[in-house]
């Protein structure tokens, strides 16, 4: 299986730790065979998006989806949800077949809703783009799911665990996310998606009891990974 990564570096590398983590083996021979593709120089997914300018990010990671093919992979990953914005362009024009986080993480959170207790709502803390695609909201709300967005100044404070985990400082990126989800506890959402692939990285770094009520969906792609593979 390929991961097409570098979007950004950190998480791509933490997503394949987490493939390793939830593989059953007893040996070094029993692990998946997977080739990574990262490639940091691909430009920001955000402004693009959000048509704010900024270098189209979509021929780097066409690119790199072609490598990936090339290198005989079958079933691949992207391991960003702002490049999800991408990923029926990508999986067409590559002919490589996508697992889509997305819509991994909804039914997943079909599948677990009465223990999260979903009636308060669903939260959503991603980048910018990713909230203005709509990306997880059409599916959450087909899936009879209420989402609660944050108000802007807690997206301040995401866009601040964003950027601080990129400058490879997790610490701080934890505080800032600790303070978007005390501004979210307002409306009481549960859970709440982690759906930017920096965010889980900040998470590592908050109290226990902000991490009860949260859902990362790098775990439930890596999940489904070994699922498919295994199977």
């Amino acid at each position: 299986m390929g991961i097409l990564g570098g979007m950004g570096p950190a998480a791509t590398a933490a997503f394949y730790a987490k493939l390793v983590e939830r593989t059953p083996v007893t040996r070094d021979q029993d692990h998946l065979r997977v080739a990574i593709w990262a490639d940091p120089t691909v430009p920001d997914r955000v402004g693009p998006v959000l048509g704010t300018g900024g270098a189209d990010p979509y021929p780097a990671m066409l690119t790199g989806a072609r490598q990936l093919r090339a290198l005989g992979t079958t079933l691949a990953v992207m391991p960003c949800h702002t490049a999800h914005a991408f990923l029926p362009d990508l999986a067409r024009d590559s002919g490589l077949r996508f697992l889509d986080m997305v819509a991994e993480t909804v039914g997943e959170l079909g599948r677990r809703g009465e223990a999260f207790g979903v009636g308060r709502g669903v939260g959503l803390l991603a980048t910018r783009a990713t909230v203005v695609t709509g990306l997880y909201q059409r599916r959450l709300r087909d899936a009879r799911f209420a989402v609660v967005l944050p108000e802007e100044p807690a997206q301040v404070q995401v866009d601040l665990a964003i950027k601080k985990v990129k400058q490879g400082d997790p610490v701080a990126a934890g505080l800032h996310l600790g303070r978007a989800i005390d501004a979210m506890t307002v409306s009481d959402p549960s859970p709440i998606i982690l759906a930017c692939t920096e965010l889980p990285l900040a998470a590592q770094h908050l109290p226990e009891d902000q991490k009860a009520s949260l859902l990362d969906p790098t775990d439930v792609l890596a999940d489904r990974v070994v699922q498919e593979c295994w199977d």
